[in-house]
């Protein structure tokens, strides 16, 4: 089999928010921006993966979704529980200089794991629990 990622969605609760942070901040391309019926997707990602892109989603936009179910997601993202992404970085240590001047929400400072990898965490803004961890 040949298989390769090609989208993968996040969660966001506000897409100006959103498109600052992975734009702006992380230094993403847009690559689409679609509004419908007051919700916006918002499709980013990095100019060195033309390939692979994350689709910035609102998450109550699913029909099927209850408002229950909705109030449980958006605790969820308030706590960086509900979506995560792992990225990688050449150099780490200067990644989170950057990400630190920037004012970002930083989880954890770099740290060598014991499972033998060396990385950081910070929250985007709608509290998604992003990994950056030096590339090998």
């Amino acid at each position: 089999m040949d298989i390769n990622l090609h989208t993968t969605f996040l969660p966001q609760d506000d897409p100006e928010a959103a498109l600052r942070f992975y734009r702006d901040t992380l230094g993403f391309e847009l690559r689409n921006d679609v509004g419908f019926d007051g919700k916006r997707w918002l499709t980013m990602g990095s100019s060195q993966q033309p390939s692979v892109n994350i689709v910035l989603y609102p998450p109550g936009a699913d029909p099927g979704i209850t408002e229950a179910e909705r109030q449980v997601i958006t605790e969820m993202m308030a706590k960086g529980t509900f979506g995560s992404m792992l990225f990688s970085s050449k150099d780490l240590d200067a990644t989170f200089e950057e990400l630190q001047a920037a004012d970002v929400d930083i989880v954890q400072e770099p740290t060598d794991q014991p499972w033998g990898v060396r990385d950081c965490a910070v929250r985007d803004p709608a509290g998604n629990m992003l990994r950056i961890q030096a590339a090998s």
